[in-house]
């Protein structure tokens, strides 16, 4: 069993009118030669939670910090001009913070972080979810 000490929110950088399915982003991801989806799990627009790779594998979405974490990719995470913004949907608020509090009871000592925070090149996943996931 895998020591989980962080859960990485991430978006998957798509416009409005783009769609990024768990399956989707692994198809893109073997295009890359990786060994299929990086994420755990992906939160769509109408909220739905899909599986990505199994908790107990690492994961390939964050460098440096794969072995010991998980990675949550939401449905998203630019604008109609292709601009980083937080664009969830209420169902994907919801979701997303329903699927963390399920997580923490798992891992409660893990850290919930934004990608952004060990890659500030990246904007991503364009909300600061750290400061909105700090009471959990």
């Amino acid at each position: 069993m895998r020591s989980i000490t962080l859960l990485i929110i991430h978006c998957s950088a798509v416009r409005p009118g783009q769609t990024s399915s768990a399956r989707q982003i692994d198809q893109w991801h073997r295009q890359r030669g990786w060994k299929g989806i990086g994420y755990h799990y992906v939160v769509r627009r109408d909220g739905s939670i899909e599986p990505g790779r199994a908790e107990a594998d690492v994961g390939a979405h964050c460098k440096n910090h794969n072995k010991y974490s998980l990675g949550i990719c939401y449905e998203g995470g630019l604008d109609a001009e292709g601009h980083p913004c937080d664009t969830r949907t209420p169902a994907q608020k919801q979701s997303l913070l329903t699927l963390l509090k399920q997580l923490k009871t798992r891992y409660p000592h893990a850290c919930i972080a934004s990608h952004h925070t060990f890659d500030p090149c990246k904007p991503c996943p364009c909300f600061d979810a750290e400061h909105e996931y700090i009471e959990l």
